[in-house]
């Protein structure tokens, strides 16, 4: 069974602390004391979200980061691409396709249907699909 990505993981933490306080400029390390992940790994995943414009990053004394980008509109695949690459269910697939076998597995047709049906879904599913906003948690 396939498990999340750790960098995953901490980008979907981080992404959850902007939903429960929208307005928030935080730094990497108020994000990890909140959230209770590693700093050097969430600043990475943090850096990597303000490059591609999930963030924005605000230099100086009361710099931080801001949310650059509405969680409405970012899919799960979009996050999880960003973090740990191209999402392939196999060797076969997508641009590496570095598989010994092809040319003769029975199974590449199959398989590309099946990572294209994966991806669809992961297009399709956002964020806020399964964030919790602060005033979710409180009951509102």
């Amino acid at each position: 069974m396939n498990k999340l990505n750790r960098k995953f993981e901490y980008a979907l933490m981080t992404l959850q602390f902007f939903y429960e306080n929208p307005n928030s400029k935080v730094s990497a390390k108020e994000v990890c004391e909140k959230t209770g992940s590693p700093f050097d790994a969430t600043a990475r995943v943090m850096q990597l979200m303000a490059h591609s414009n999930i963030l924005k990053s605000v230099q100086g004394v009361n710099g931080g980061y801001v949310l650059a980008k509405d969680i409405q509109a970012i899919t799960v695949l979009e996050l999880m691409e960003l973090v740990t690459g191209p999402v392939e269910v196999a060797k076969c697939v997508g641009t590496s396709a570095d598989c010994e076998l092809i040319g003769r597995c029975n199974i590449q047709t199959p398989v590309n249907k099946m990572n294209f049906k994966f991806r669809e879904f992961l297009s399709n599913l956002k964020l806020t699909d399964f964030l919790i906003s602060a005033s979710q948690k409180m009951g509102v």
